[in-house]
């Protein structure tokens, strides 16, 4: 017998595969930990847009949670796409009835195709419910921009903006540079210090899911016991592989490879 170290996800589910719910799973599984799911809403989508939300119902989303708390405790968790207010409130009061740990909120506004992903009025419901439980929260240049009210046009903007974020709502913030700033450096604001994770910007352009992929790396690795610092950089060295990786899906901004590192003879194809 042996066991694991185990990971929950609570987002939507991409139809395409490349994001969400299944882009979650496929990244925990590759970086060694036990998935688990629970899902609050179904989309229609590929990679040119979303055609469709169908949002779990509160009562629903609350016995998924419940179900999966109750039996195999999550060492981490992270968060995704929440799309209203009622969800939003279901998650924070079960995360805070059974004091979930290693939480990683990636908080999911728009998607890589440009579809809206999150209800105007639940922005400050995200904001006041579930930023001060995680343990780090996510965003990118757009959604920082929306939270802090700041414009981000440079490094020094997004010093500021994540300050602003992370003293307000008293977490840890590590603010994506791969929109607008014209690099793939991310920088780590927590307890007044900042840290910058220099990344190499890879010339692909099929880029769905990588905010979804790099918040479930760090959980998953936060969920082995890895530091905060250390899960962060191994999770930039993650997708930067399944970037590489140069996988060509779909007509829009297609998935990225996140097996691109299985191996072992049940990954092979016939010669």
């Amino acid at each position: 017998m042996m066991t694991m170290k185990t990971a929950l996800t609570i987002a939507g589910s991409d139809s395409s595969g490349g994001a969400g719910i299944q882009a979650d799973i496929k990244t925990m599984t590759m970086n060694g930990v036990y998935a688990m799911s629970v899902i609050t809403s179904l989309t229609a989508q590929n990679t040119t847009g979303v055609r469709a939300i169908q949002d779990a119902s509160p009562d629903f989303l609350k016995q998924q949670i419940d179900a999966v708390f109750e039996d195999i405790y999550p060492d981490a968790v992270k968060i995704g796409m929440v799309s209203s207010s009622e969800l939003i409130h279901v998650i924070a009061d079960r995360l805070r009835y059974y004091k979930a740990r290693n939480i990683v909120l990636d908080p999911v506004m728009v998607a890589t195709s440009g579809s809206t992903l999150l209800k105007t009025d639940a922005v400050q419901t995200l904001l006041h419910e579930l930023f001060p439980l995680a343990t780090l929260v996510t965003p990118n240049i757009p959604e920082a921009q929306v939270i802090s009210g700041l414009t981000i046009k440079n490094k020094q903007d997004m010093i500021e903006a994540a300050k602003k974020i992370g003293d307000e709502y008293c977490c840890a913030v590590l603010l994506k540079g791969g929109h607008c700033v014209h690099d793939a450096n991310d920088l780590l604001y927590r307890d007044g210090a900042t840290i910058w994770f220099e990344g190499r910007r890879i010339d692909n352009p099929n880029t769905h899911g990588t905010g979804c992929t790099l918040s479930s790396a760090i959980a998953s690795n936060l969920a082995k016991g890895f530091t905060l610092i250390e899960s962060i950089q191994r999770a930039k060295d993650y997708i930067s592989g399944a970037l590489s990786a140069m996988l060509d899906l779909g007509k829009g901004s297609g998935p990225m490879n996140h097996a691109y590192n299985l191996q072992g003879e049940f990954a092979s194809c016939p010669n």
